[in-house]
C-alpha cells in the first residue's frame, strides 16, 4: 500500500481537528486546512502536520488549497468543514442563515472537491515511483440530511444537498480505484458547532446536550472514520450513521441516565 496522504478540511477544531490529529496518529501524512491560521499552527506545532488557513467559500483560497494540494499529492479528501446556523421555524429563518449553510455545505465541498480529484485520480496510477492503488473522499454530512426535524429546515436541506452530491459523486466515478464514503453524525458535542448555530449564545449551545447521558464526542467520530480509512482500499463503506446510544432518533434523545428496564 502506497503513502496515504490525507487532506483534512475543518481542521482547526471539532471533527476535523480530531481526524487530523488521529491520522498523524496513524503514521498517515496530513494537509489540516481551516479558515484559522492560529489554531492551525498550533495544531502543527502539536501533531507535525502540515496546514493551510484557506476559507473555502473564497475563490481565491481554493485556488491556493489546489496548488497546496500538487504539492501535497494526496491520497486521500476528508471533508469535514460545514455547519448548521439558526434553529427556528421555517417562517422565521433568514436567507442570510440560509446562503450561509449551502455556501458552506454544499458550495464549499464541490468547490474542494473540484480542486482535488484530478490528484486524487493521478495518486491511483503507477509510476517508477510508486505503485498506484485506490483513493478515497470521505465526506461528513449528518443525520439531518435524511431526516427532518422542526427548527432544522435550513441545515436539513443544505446536508441533504451535501449527501445528494456524495450520492452522485460515487455513481459518476464508478470504474475508478476510488472510494467515495459518507459519514453522518447525530448528536456531537464540540466546543463550537452549537455555538456558532446560536450565534454564540452558550445557554442555548449547552441546552442541546443537557441531560445527555454521553453524546458523542469528536474523537469517537474521527476513531470511526479513521478506522474506515484504514480498511484496505478496496472496501468501501459507501453510508455511515454515528449516533449515541441516548439518541435512539435525530428527534428522540434521552435526558437523564441511560438505565435498562425490567
Amino acid at each position: 500500500m502506497s503513502e496515504k496522504r490525507i487532506i483534512v478540511t475543518g481542521a482547526s477544531s471539532g471533527i476535523g481537528e480530531a481526524v487530523a490529529r488521529q491520522a498523524v496518529a496513524r503514521g498517515w501524512r496530513v494537509l489540516a486546512v481551516a479558515r484559522r491560521e492560529e489554531r492551525l499552527e498550533a495544531l502543527a506545532a502539536d501533531i507535525g502536520c502540515e496546514v493551510l488557513a484557506a476559507d473555502l467559500t473564497d475563490e481565491g483560497d481554493i485556488a491556493r488549497l489546489a496548488e497546496a494540494a500538487v504539492a501535497f499529492r494526496p491520497t486521500s479528501l476528508v471533508q469535514v468543514a460545514g455547519g448548521a446556523k439558526g434553529a427556528a421555524p421555517l417562517a422565521e429563518t433568514t436567507i442570510e442563515d440560509w446562503r450561509w449553510m449551502f455556501e458552506s455545505n454544499v458550495i464549499a465541498a464541490k468547490r474542494v472537491i473540484d480542486a482535488v480529484l484530478p490528484l486524487l485520480r493521478a495518486s491511483t496510477r503507477a509510476t517508477e515511483d510508486a505503485p498506484g492503488g485506490y483513493a478515497e473522499i470521505m465526506v461528513v454530512t449528518s443525520i439531518a440530511a435524511t431526516v427532518a426535524y422542526s427548527g432544522g429546515s435550513g441545515y436539513n436541506a443544505a446536508k441533504s444537498a451535501e449527501k445528494q452530491l456524495v450520492d452522485v459523486l460515487r455513481l459518476e466515478l464508478h470504474g475508478e480505484p476510488i472510494r467515495v464514503m459518507e459519514v453522518a453524525p447525530g448528536m456531537v458535542w464540540t466546543e463550537e458547532f452549537s455555538l456558532v448555530r446560536f450565534e454564540g449564545d452558550k445557554e442555548k449551545a449547552d441546552a442541546v446536550y443537557k441531560d445527555v447521558q454521553d453524546p458523542l464526542s469528536a474523537d469517537d467520530v474521527a476513531q470511526v472514520m479513521t478506522d474506515i480509512l484504514a480498511l484496505p482500499g478496496h472496501v468501501s463503506i459507501d453510508e455511515t450513521i454515528i449516533k449515541p446510544v441516548a439518541q435512539t432518533h435525530p428527534w428522540m434523545v434521552h435526558r437523564g441516565p441511560l438505565v435498562a428496564k425490567g
